[in-house]
């Protein structure tokens, strides 16, 4: 076998790249079709089963026992357990807005006849949704990602933002899960902020707005890992050095574009030094970004301090073609209606938003007592 290099005509070189390009398309609208053709045959077995089992007309366990005959008949098929048969039927009860026509006499027949309409998520007669949900967007996402949603949401409102925000950024089932445990939807453009008034162009403040969120779970921090006793006893530089640690994490968790330039950044200007506690920079943004940590309540004077880091950082550090730098205070608590008329005063762009950590989080869970209390009230 010749393992050479070939030595290719430019002429060559270009037909080579466009039969690459051509394949890769090819392989991408395959991969999408599958996707599609798989999305809309499990909402029609979902309407199927949800006709049948929710009226009463199979019984007990007969979607256990259709999976089990499917294995038999199909071996080898994978996709159809009872577990998912079942999350087929979620799919298409709670989407099947997507499909909402009034019942015609067809329907009726079919649904006697027992057939599957594999077809009824690709009509385009469906009934517009509150946020105007792209049909394409929902069918490039997997089943798994709209099981996920499903699972966390109540709305159709939050459904279509995730599906959006899913294609939009490409998430993972496992980045997804994450968002929808932190409750994305309902902290999105919620940050306390003066960015409309502050950074230049529409849409460098739109984009400001839609990355930072009012709250942050930063789940990683744990106060007892730290060796405190309780909150109070959590001094800042414990919580940047967690956060250091972690850096990836939180890099994660604030969102996408996000590069860790440094903790205790050293900043000087006419012989005077300072040291904002975290700095990345943004590249869908095209600016750097301060985070300071404050462990308690937020305090007026804290946006005096941001504004001093930000206005030296763009003195000293920025670069001409970059945009003004942002700052972000994180603490455990702020007035939002106080924060926003305060920081409304101020020439930088900041924003102010609160943070949960481990212990937080185990406060508002139930104890083992009481968990155990609830399954033995539950099974007397």
């Amino acid at each position: 076998m010749n393992t050479g290099v070939l030595h290719l005509s430019e002429e060559l070189r270009l037909a080579v790249k466009t039969i690459k390009r051509a394949i890769v398309q090819s392989q991408y609208l395959a991969a999408k079709r599958v996707n599609r053709e798989q999305l809309s045959l499990y909402f029609g077995i979902g309407c199927y089963i949800s006709r049948h089992s929710r009226e009463g007309y199979w019984g007990t366990g007969a979607i256990e026992n259709i999976s089990e005959q499917l294995q038999r008949e199909l071996p080898g098929l994978k996709g159809f357990s009872a577990s998912n048969l079942k999350k087929m039927r979620i799919f298409y009860e709670q989407w099947q807005v997507l499909a909402n026509r009034p019942p015609m006499a067809n329907d009726l027949l079919e649904a006697g006849k027992s057939e599957i309409n594999t077809e009824a998520l690709m009509m385009t007669n469906r009934s517009p949704l509150a946020n105007d949900l792209n049909l394409d967007e929902f069918l490039s996402i997997s089943f798994s990602h709209h099981c996920e949603i499903l699972a966390k949401t109540e709305t159709v409102e939050e459904r279509v933002f995730y599906v959006h925000q899913t294609y939009l950024n490409q998430w993972d089932k496992y980045k997804l899960r994450e968002l929808l445990k932190e409750d994305l939807y309902h902290h999105q453009a919620l940050l306390p902020n003066n960015f409309a008034k502050t950074m230049t162009g529409t849409m460098n403040a739109v984009k400001a707005i839609e990355m930072f969120k009012d709250e942050y779970l930063l789940d990683f921090i744990n106060v007892e890992e730290i060796g405190a006793r309780d909150e109070m006893d959590v001094d800042e530089s414990e919580v940047e050095q967690a956060i250091v640690q972690n850096v990836k994490n939180f890099i994660m968790t604030f969102g996408r574009d996000f590069t860790f330039v440094g903790n205790q950044y050293h900043l000087e200007k006419y012989g005077h030094h300072s040291y904002p506690d975290l700095l990345f920079y943004n590249r869908e943004l095209a600016a750097l970004v301060v985070v300071e940590l404050k462990r308690g309540d937020f305090k007026p004077a804290y946006l005096g301090q941001l504004s001093a880091y930000l206005r030296i950082l763009d003195a000293e550090v920025k670069k001409p073609f970059e945009n003004p730098s942002i700052g972000i205070i994180l603490c455990k608590r702020a007035d939002k209606s106080f924060v926003e008329f305060l920081i409304q005063g101020y020439d930088n762009p900041m924003g102010v938003a609160t943070y949960k950590s481990a212990e937080d989080v185990r406060r508002v869970l139930p104890t083992e007592e009481e968990l155990r209390k609830v399954m033995d009230d539950k099974f007397v």
